[in-house]
């Protein structure tokens, strides 16, 4: 049993399951490594109980099928329906080949900041490619997504400046406020008109930030009504397309695109690892914008260059998006069959709009279980608890891909449904 170490409690013990990832954030030991203790006594219990959030692995590329090893336990072909890969391209032959042609050429790393030595043609390429695809002047890469968002929101905003996020925007959004020292404001999700109640009470040049899908409930931002917003109130509006990019709209820009507000938003960032299937971040702009990211962006400053056969690939990739729209096609005929099989079993999908189709579970312990018997009965998908989500938000996330055949959609749905019915998550 795990001892209790709040002074209100006493020695009084209990069961693992009666603490979760948020008990183990503070402390009120006396030595700042205290907490390591207590985390280490929980996880002792935790990991054995079915708490192994981080543990799984896999053992082959991330296919639609994919063999996973889960508790020392190996799960060979699951139906995977745990990674982005939305477009099916990072194990593409011709993706494969072109990182090999990128590492004889270049070797395996930059071997150098961007603003340095690591700088190669390969990543002016890329770049250049991405400010092509975006429709903007130019674009700059970051070695994440992650990396992307701190970078460019410390270099942007300022103390004194007036930062505001949606409520439900990725950590990396709000780590990159927190760097800024600018004011960071949040506002109620998807609403405009709490954006403009909270830009009409904070004074000081305005930053705001959406994203176009949201990564953990597959919404997407109403970004007609939020750029309104934003010309209203004299804003700067900065759109995170880590999950829309390369799918919404006619050409595949963006929920830019899609919306058709493409002049209109100032900052665009994305990822090259969710439907490109590869690594980095980027930002498009215009040129001035890209010109003071360079040495202003701490992350991508003081880090090393993507490596080149990452590169090499992307750009390969990059092509195969632009001559291959039918994968955009059947990726959203996937989406919406998808949609509908679980819809079908009542299962509770929230409101996702997109290749991002949560299962509501909001019990932080049952969800390991339903996931170990998920994989006995051949499906891969991930348990999402704290600090991805709120306590007692617990739920799946199905990233559909266009490479998933119906057939396997079908019978993962199948899967998902009669498990959730027999831990009586489904009526």
């Amino acid at each position: 049993m795990i001892e209790s170490n709040s002074s209100e409690e006493g020695k009084k013990s209990e069961k693992w399951e009666d603490r979760d990832l948020s008990h183990f954030v503070y402390t009120s030991g006396e030595d700042l490594f205290d907490i390591h203790t207590h985390f280490s006594e929980w996880s002792k219990e935790s990991k054995p109980g079915g708490y192994d959030l981080y543990e799984a692995y896999g053992k082959s590329s991330p296919k639609t099928e994919m063999d996973v090893v889960a508790q020392l336990k190996s799960y060979p072909k699951l139906i995977n329906l745990a990674s982005y890969n939305y477009l099916g391209l990072s194990y593409r032959t011709e993706v494969i080949e072109a990182a090999k042609e990128a590492l004889n050429k270049y070797g395996l790393g930059a071997a150098g900041s961007p603003y340095l030595s690591g700088m190669l043609e390969i990543h002016r390429l890329l770049e250049k490619k991405l400010a092509a695809i975006k429709g903007t002047d130019d674009a700059i890469l970051f070695p994440t997504g992650y990396s992307a968002n701190i970078g460019a929101i410390s270099a942007l905003a300022n103390p004194g400046d007036v930062i505001l996020i949606d409520t439900l925007a990725h950590a990396s959004i709000v780590d990159g406020a927190i760097l800024s020292r600018a004011k960071t404001v949040f506002f109620r999700h998807n609403d405009p008109k709490n954006l403009a109640q909270k830009l009409l009470r904070n004074e000081g040049r305005k930053l705001v930030i959406v994203e176009g899908v949201y990564s953990m409930d597959g919404d997407i931002a109403p970004l007609l009504d939020i750029v309104e917003v934003c010309k209203e109130n004299n804003a700067r509006l900065m759109v995170d397309e880590a999950h829309s990019a390369f799918i919404f709209g006619e050409q595949g820009r963006g929920i830019v695109e899609h919306f058709g507000v493409e002049e209109e938003v100032d900052i665009h960032l994305g990822t090259l690892s969710k439907s490109m299937g590869g690594m980095g971040g980027y930002v498009a702009g215009s040129q001035k914008l890209i010109d003071y990211l360079r040495p202003y962006s701490r992350s991508q400053l003081f880090s090393c260059a993507l490596s080149p056969p990452v590169v090499g690939g992307l750009l390969k990739a990059l092509e195969i998006f632009e001559k291959e729209p039918e994968l955009r096609i059947r990726l959203w005929e996937n989406v919406h069959f998808m949609q509908e099989e679980l819809r079908n079993y009542n299962v509770d999908i929230g409101e996702s709009q997109s290749q991002v189709i949560p299962v509501m579970i909001k019990d932080d312990v049952k969800i390991f279980t339903i996931a170990k018997e998920l994989m006995e009965k051949g499906v891969f998908l991930n348990p999402i608890c704290y600090p991805a989500v709120k306590r007692h938000k617990s739920r799946f996330r199905i990233s559909i891909s266009a490479a998933h055949s119906q057939e396997k959609l079908k019978t993962a749905a199948e899967v998902i449904a009669k498990v959730l019915r027999q831990h009586g998550v489904l009526s």
